[in-house]
């Protein structure tokens, strides 16, 4: 089989790699209840947070009052930022802030400077802001600017938008890039509530993870209020030549002009995903679920941040083929969004929790035969990346102590992290099972917690009730080993059985492309066709496959990009200039990284990397730089 990641599972695949750091950041763990539900990490403090140089545990950040100003000459957001502060630790009076690439112009508590001082910086952690707030202050303002080079902001000129007018910005927090464009405790268990004033260029329209009135006028000067605490990575803002259209009575979308009117029709369906989620899962807690479509260089499939989850144009295929990355989104204001993971250790408590209700919410809106097919190809994909990475990165629970917490996104969090949930729903059942999530999601509502704080409810609640059925042996082998365990759940699709069948007769030379009876196959179908094919083809092989189905021209992203990647890897020809044009159109890594390292491989593949990349990296995201440059060196 293909070792090619598949295009339409529900996972979203970040794969960016790894560097050396360190942080100073604890939380105390709550320790399972179970021997075998332990932390057999060596050395790992459960909750720590190896990944910030902030100290919640003595002073903690509750608030954030934003006022900034964004230029686009000059490539910077400028501004204010006032952190309101809770002693945890009595007469504490020094705070730790993270910050990458930021110019500090001063730090005042009620207007009257205060000691501070910016520490080293370390290569992706960052510099600490250490500032003094005086005994009794619970306030502490900090005046600062952004490099041009932040890496959580995007700045896009007109030329590479889709209305080719205005410019565009954006910005990316997830892991650790907030602190790239203010300063603040950038620590997923660090929960805030924030509100901003946001100026920008009158004829431009600034958007948030935050309340976004449809209606607002377009006068430069921008309110936001989010009331519920979220984790630093989960803020967001967006500014560009943005419209908005409703897709239901608490659903729209932003997007460009010219894509507005085509992404409202394919997402039509998220206000019917907002209500069967609701029903089964509990109530949505954000009070609007908006839609905003960024430029094709958007690194990733797509971000949660609440009230406004920022999605890839990739994925408006015209058939709502790709609408499980909607899915995905939205159940994140669920698991990730109201439950956090408290350190990117425990990411697979966001991402697996997710992963598994998109299938749910998949099969509730869409049906068994899709629930099916999607299942599949996911696990197609987890098992690829088991193949692929090292053992000690299949493990959920996995230590980045010394890493880029970038290097944790794979399909282990997700699609491992889904299977383990799937193996629970079928030894419990699967009412029995969402009520346990539906009382999860209630327990730990607005906090973000631990893999071993996770273990203890788990032993609590279906260990205890369901004693006969599941063992905590076997849990701990699932979060704390690597693969996949023996016996795991393997799902199954009738709809592939056509195709297997197909596949295997024109691979036996009993049937021509051309006579395949594909009339009828949904692009999952297309995908599974592709992804298994042999390692090698031959060219004649791909030509007939190339003039049956005119995959070439493939106008679906996630089609193209399997097929674009076995073109690569059998150096097909023809497709090469389609190749090129398609590297230097997008800019999401779960379609680009695949293809770059496939070139990679060889001198002539590395040429025609080496001019795709050249050409591509000034409309690229920095992540997807980071991620790709070293494909091309």
């Amino acid at each position: 089989m293909k070792s090619a990641i598949l295009a339409t599972t529900i996972s979203a695949i970040f794969a960016l790699s790894g560097c050396a750091g360190q942080s100073h950041t604890s939380q105390a763990s709550h320790p399972s209840t179970s021997k075998a539900l332990s932390n057999t990490a060596v050395n790992i403090e459960a909750g720590k947070d190896y990944h910030s140089f902030s100290n919640p545990e003595q002073i903690r950040v509750t608030h954030l009052a934003l006022d900034l100003d964004v230029n686009f000459d000059k490539k910077i957001i400028s501004g204010d930022v006032e952190l309101s502060v809770k002693r945890m630790q009595e007469g504490n009076n020094t705070l730790i802030l993270d910050t990458r690439d930021l110019t500090i112009k001063g730090v005042t508590v009620n207007g009257m400077p205060v000691p501070y001082s910016l520490g080293k910086a370390d290569s992706f952690l960052g510099a600490p802001l250490t500032i003094t707030v005086p005994e009794g202050a619970d306030k502490v303002t900090v005046s600062y600017h952004t490099s041009p080079q932040a890496s959580g902001v995007q700045w896009l000129t007109p030329a590479q938008t889709a209305g080719k007018q205005h410019p565009f910005l954006f910005t990316q927090s997830q892991a650790i890039h907030a602190r790239s464009f203010m300063p603040l405790q950038d620590s997923p268990q660090v929960r805030v509530t924030y509100n901003a004033t946001v100026h920008t260029p009158k004829e431009l329209l600034a958007v948030m993870s935050a309340s976004n009135d449809p209606d607002t006028a377009r006068d430069g000067v921008y309110e936001f209020t989010m009331p519920q605490p979220i984790p630093a990575y989960l803020i967001a803002l967006a500014v560009g030549d943005l419209k908005f259209k409703p897709m239901g009575k608490r659903t729209g979308v932003y997007a460009e002009p010219a894509l507005l009117d085509a992404a409202a029709d394919e997402f039509a369906d998220t206000e019917s995903m907002l209500e069967v989620t609701e029903k089964t899962y509990g109530p949505y807690r954000w009070d609007r679920y908006d839609l905003l479509i960024l430029p094709p260089s958007f690194p990733f499939g797509g971000m949660e941040n609440p009230r406004l989850s920022f999605i890839t144009p990739t994925v408006i295929a015209g058939d709502k083929s790709l609408v499980s990355l909607i899915a995905h989104e939205l159940a994140h204001s669920w698991s990730g969004n109201t439950v956090t993971n408290a350190t990117w250790r425990d990411l697979w408590l966001n991402e697996g929790f997710t992963t598994y209700l998109t299938y749910r919410i998949m099969q509730m809106v869409y049906g068994d035969d899709r629930y099916n097919m999607e299942a599949v190809l996911g696990r197609q994909d987890l098992q690829a990346d088991i193949d692929a990475l090292p053992e000690d990165d299949q493990i959920l629970a996995i230590d980045l102590r010394g890493r880029d917490p970038d290097a944790v996104f794979s399909n282990i969090p997700y699609e491992k992290g889904a299977l383990f949930l799937r193996e629970l729903e079928q030894k419990v059942g699967r009412e029995n099972f969402d009520k346990f999530l539906l009382h999860y999601f209630e327990h730990f509502a607005f906090q973000s917690i631990t893999t071993d704080q996770f273990m203890a409810y788990l032993n609590e609640t279906l260990l205890t009730d369901y004693a006969d059925k599941l063992s905590a042996d076997r849990i701990h082998q699932w979060i704390f080993e690597p693969g996949i365990p023996k016996g795991a759940p393997v799902p199954h699709s009738n709809a592939f059985k056509i195709v297997d069948d197909a596949r295997s007769q024109w691979l036996n030379g009993e049937i021509e492309a051309k006579a395949i009876d594909a009339d009828d196959w949904v692009v999952h179908q297309w995908l599974y066709f592709l992804n298994n094919m042999p390692e090698s083809l031959t060219q004649e092989q791909l030509a007939e496959l190339d003039a049956a189905f005119d995959l070439t021209e493939s106008k679906n992203n996630e089609i193209a990009h399997s097929w674009l990647l076995m073109a690569v890897e059998n150096w097909y020809k023809p497709a090469l200039p389609r190749v090129h044009s398609y590297l230097v159109s997008i800019g999401r890594n779960k379609l680009v990284k695949p293809i770059y390292k496939a070139l990679s491989q060889t001198p002539k593949g590395k040429i025609l990397a080496q001019k795709a990349f050249a050409e591509a990296k000034p409309g690229y995201h920095p992540l997807t730089v980071k991620a790709n440059e070293g494909f091309v060196e």
